[in-house]
């Protein structure tokens, strides 16, 4: 026993140095003789050592630019070692990010479907919630008022177009028929009229249909958006807490107190991500109803002036109308609204 010991403390003394290589006295005193060398003495380029003692055959003496070589082969060595390390964290990483993405599923899927057959709670604000439908709602038939708004520019464009070559056709008749000019010449002025403010309703409508679609398919998806990560948050926070009551009414032992101390943190996390997405939505929603009221009073206002001072012939009207809202016309010699060549 008592060899036993001795061997382990003299074990014990051992230094180990970086590369694991037992190192004793004379190693370290060598190493402080080379040390001093090195700082005080002369060009190491410029000298050799000596294999043998001290003055020994000149055949012993051993050129110093031949010990480069192993240490450039140890900072080699090292140089891999660091990018194997650095190799190895990022897999960890990998790993550590790939089990909390599974942990995290397997949570939310198994409150998911506690929810859907009635075993597991939900955390519900009616009023939100409720929010929440009138705006999917709202969206669908705003889609269906912007879906027919390009099918009434559509078809408007095409009679435009239409009135346009017809007035053309009646011009040139009135040039080859002199028994028919005036009357010839009449309908064309009549369908050159219509045919400009056709092209000056097609503007207020492009605007309207514009405009539409900038509330429908950005304001509105945006706060979609901020609305399915607020669900998803949710879902999240109700897996964490059913898990944080399973494990809190079973047993506590030491192991059980660790687990209940984790799922504690995480449930806290979950917790407040949940909150804070839930403020966002509420601030979303009624920041959306001001904008949504402020631009649909415009818009509306705009489509049903524009609308009645065209079929009822007034062109001062219409283009004072078109003045009133700020929307340009579209410049001569194009041939189709511009939101037809964005398609």
């Amino acid at each position: 026993m008592t060899d036993s010991i001795l061997s382990k403390a003299a074990t014990m003394e051992i230094p180990i140095n970086s590369n694991g290589d037992s190192r004793t006295a004379e190693d370290d005193s060598l190493e402080q003789d080379l040390q001093q060398v090195m700082v005080s003495g002369p060009n190491l380029n410029e000298t050799s050592i000596v294999s043998g003692g001290y003055g020994g055959a000149a055949e012993g003496i051993i050129p110093t630019s031949s010990i480069k070589a192993p240490s450039m082969h140890h900072s080699n060595s090292n140089s891999s070692m660091m990018s194997e390390e650095a190799t190895r964290g990022v897999a960890v990483e990998k790993f550590d990010s790939v089990k909390k993405w599974s942990i995290n599923t397997y949570k939310c899927t198994k409150q998911m479907f506690s929810e859907r057959f009635g075993r597991g709670t939900k955390t519900v604000d009616l009023e939100l919630e409720a929010q929440i439908d009138v705006l999917r709602e709202t969206k669908m038939k705003y889609e269906r008022i912007l879906r027919l708004a390009r099918e009434l520019t559509n078809h408007f464009y095409n009679m435009v177009q239409t009135q346009q070559a017809l007035g053309d056709t009646f011009a040139d008749l009135s040039q080859k028929s002199p028994e028919l000019q005036d009357e010839f010449g009449y309908n064309a002025e009549t369908q050159r009229l219509l045919c400009k403010n056709g092209e000056t309703l097609l503007g207020a409508i492009n605007f309207f249909v514009s405009s539409i679609n900038t509330l429908v398919n950005k304001t509105m998806e945006d706060t979609l958006m901020t609305i399915k990560m607020y669900e998803n948050a949710r879902l999240e926070f109700d897996a964490y807490r059913a898990d944080l009551e399973e494990l809190s009414v079973g047993p506590r032992d030491a192991a059980a107190m660790v687990r209940i101390e984790f799922a504690q943190q995480q449930y806290q996390i979950q917790k407040d991500k949940y909150e804070r997405l839930h403020s966002d939505v509420s601030i979303k929603l009624k920041f959306l109803e001001e904008n949504k009221v402020k631009v649909m009073h415009k818009q509306l206002l705009l489509f049903h002036n524009a609308i009645s001072a065209y079929f009822a012939g007034n062109q001062q009207q219409l283009e004072q109308t078109l003045r009133q809202f700020n929307v340009k016309l579209k410049p001569p010699g194009s041939d189709k609204p511009s939101w037809l060549e964005e398609q």
